[in-house]
């Protein structure tokens, strides 16, 4: 029996190394070359991308939550992504007044600083810890995001909204 094993093994390190010499010969002496571009201004130079660029891309965004108070006011926090970062984002909060048969924006600020957060934690379930906001004089907003699951919720973060606009508490 351990002869049949041993047998058995032998053929097995014979077989994956003849298919790993394959594949080796194979990349390296099989198939046609790569074709070179028959333009020069499309050959990729040291420091890009593969890729021709193209113009500058919309920022991925996502609203993470919403609020509204009353039939005039309306609370938003949108993780926007960041373009020099794909794993860091900045959360906007807005303020929209209903005008005219239609939400219009008032008023942004960003909570905490540009391309702080995390996209990943902050766009995924149990992102928002605390968005309070309040129907009373000065309209208070608090909130406390998702920093990662490993450190949790950020400390919370307070504005007040005063005819339509954004002030740090």
């Amino acid at each position: 029996m351990i002869r049949k094993l041993r047998t058995r093994m032998s053929r097995g390190v014979v077989l994956a190394t003849a298919t790993a010499a394959t594949v080796t010969i194979g990349a390296t002496a099989g198939g046609p070359p790569n074709p070179l571009p028959a333009d020069s201004q499309t050959r990729p130079a040291a420091g890009q991308g593969k890729e021709p660029q193209t113009g500058p891309q919309a920022a991925e965004r996502r609203q993470i939550a919403a609020s509204v108070l009353g039939r005039d006011l309306k609370f938003t926090l949108t993780a926007v992504r960041s373009q020099a970062d794909p794993f860091a984002a900045s959360v906007r909060l807005q303020v929209f007044t209903f005008e005219g048969g239609a939400w219009r924006e008032s008023d942004r600020a960003l909570v905490g600083e540009a391309d702080a957060w995390f996209w990943f934690p902050l766009t995924g379930r149990h992102a928002v810890c605390r968005f309070s906001t309040a129907g009373t004089e000065s309209a208070p907003v608090a909130v406390s995001l998702l920093v990662t699951p490993s450190i949790g919720c950020s400390p919370t973060e307070n504005f007040r909204i005063e005819n339509g606009r954004i002030v740090p508490a």
